[in-house]
């Protein structure tokens, strides 16, 4: 009988192992909260209607039409029983499992305070990415019908949190927008004058870079026109604005549209692996797991990508951990799909070994950096080259033909034009949005018949 391999999560991590296990004696299941494959990396660009979705996503069957031992089932994992080798989906569904591999990823982290979170979106799915892009558009719209000026600077101010790779790419490419996209558009309001600032809690930008690449960063992102805020910590967001704690005291900022990007969470499927296995988490939710991804006493039990809080295990070296990247990712998927081959032939596991191929963000047209890792040592540079390279990479790791092509092409025409073609928002004046305007108002009032 032939084993049954259950993947829980098609990112990243979830789409390589079960491509991994392509030929293998088994019959692969693949669960998953959405239809979609989703190339994250480029979701930015969804958010601020660079890209419209279909470029950055493929349907997860579709994927998989061509392997025909993987069936692909839609539906959210909310139990795990270990003794029994079941899982339990929201809807009751029970699902059998011989091997488990579990890659649900990660959410936002608000770091205690989700009540900011109906005020500060975050960016992890399509959905986030839909509701950031009406919130930016509509944000000029709003100006566009107000006549107070502090009403009107509050909707032009926008504020994104944290000053990681999707901080700096939001805030560089909104400054794109106001700066290029948008003027000509608009009759009361320059959207020349709308404000970008970024906020980081910490002495500087894209942290996870060398100290050089990260200052390069930052004068690219003030040549765009970029306010960044270092060492400036969130301690309140309302629908108004938000609280800072800054070295020369508190500061409220007036902003109706805050863009969250600073925390990170594990899946809270996580804690759910922990409740049935007994095994330990991290500070971020992650599940410590052995060198071979296997859950501690459960050896048929592996984790990956963002919710495996995992080392890489290089011979003559000490553990590292295994940064929360794309590429990370995409090994751990390949050295679970290589043990479970072992285990089936009654071989050995083997730990994990993570190879570093370095870093790279954009910040906006002609400007990003890249930090790269070769054999002959590290690789960096910024500007316009590393555009080039981070523009031909991330077409490169994108699914599917069709989806390169048609983002290179979305691409060349917005280099050229400026333009940004993804800007239809579906439905009407959103909720929340509507602008008072008290002169105009009372003279409709006083045109209005009597009685």
């Amino acid at each position: 009988m032939r084993s049954h391999v259950l993947i829980v999560g098609c990112g990243f991590g979830g789409l390589e192992a079960a491509r991994a296990l392509r030929g293998a004696d088994v019959d692969i299941t693949v669960v998953d909260k959405t239809n979609h494959h989703l190339f994250q990396p480029l979701l930015y660009q969804v958010a601020t209607a660079g890209l419209s979705a279909p470029s950055i996503a493929a349907p997860i069957r579709q994927l998989f039409r061509r392997q025909p031992e993987v069936t692909t089932l839609l539906g959210e994992v909310v139990a795990v029983d270990a003794a029994a080798q079941t899982v339990t989906l929201r809807d009751g569904a029970r699902l059998r499992w011989d091997h488990l591999i579990v890659a649900a990823g990660a959410t936002h982290s608000y770091f205690g305070r989700d009540d900011w979170a109906p005020h500060a979106p975050g960016l992890k799915t399509l959905d986030d990415a839909f509701e950031i892009r009406r919130r930016v558009l509509m944000a000029f719209e709003a100006a566009e019908r107000e006549d107070d000026p502090a009403r009107r600077a509050a909707w032009l101010q926008f504020v994104v949190v944290g000053a990681g790779p999707t901080g700096v790419e939001l805030a560089g490419t909104l400054a794109e927008i106001a700066r290029h996209t948008l003027p000509g558009e608009f009759r009361r309001i320059d959207p020349r004058q709308a404000r970008i600032l970024l906020v980081e809690g910490g002495p500087r930008v894209l942290a996870s870079m060398p100290e050089t690449l990260s200052e390069r960063a930052r004068e690219q992102l003030a040549a765009l026109g970029v306010e960044v805020r270092l060492s400036t910590r969130v301690t309140g967001i309302d629908e108004q604005g938000l609280d800072l704690g800054t070295a020369d005291g508190p500061l409220r900022l007036p902003s109706r549209c805050v863009l969250w990007a600073a925390g990170v969470a594990a899946s809270p499927l996580g804690r759910v692996l922990a409740g049935a296995t007994g095994c330990a988490l991290d500070r971020a939710g992650r599940v410590v797991v052995e060198p071979d991804l296997s859950v501690p006493g459960h050896p048929r039990i592996q984790v990956i990508g963002d919710l495996a809080a995992a080392h890489s295990h290089a011979p003559g070296r000490e553990p590292r951990p295994v940064p929360g990247v794309s590429p990370g990712a995409k090994q751990m998927g390949r050295c679970a799909a290589a043990n479970i081959r072992r285990q089936l032939r009654g071989a050995a596991t083997q730990a994990f070994r993570y190879a570093d191929y370095g870093n790279l963000a954009t910040i906006g047209r002609h400007s990003a950096v890249v930090d790269l890792g070769t054999p002959a040592g590290a690789l960096r540079f910024s500007g316009y080259f590393a555009w080039l390279f981070w523009l031909f990479a991330h077409v490169y790791f994108l699914i599917g033909f069709r989806n390169r092509f048609v983002v290179l092409l979305d691409w060349a025409w917005a280099y050229w034009t400026y333009d940004r073609g993804a800007r239809v928002v579906p439905g009407g004046t959103p909720a929340g949005l509507s602008v008072a305007n008290p002169v105009r108002d009372a003279a409709r009032d006083d045109h209005r018949p009597a009685g």
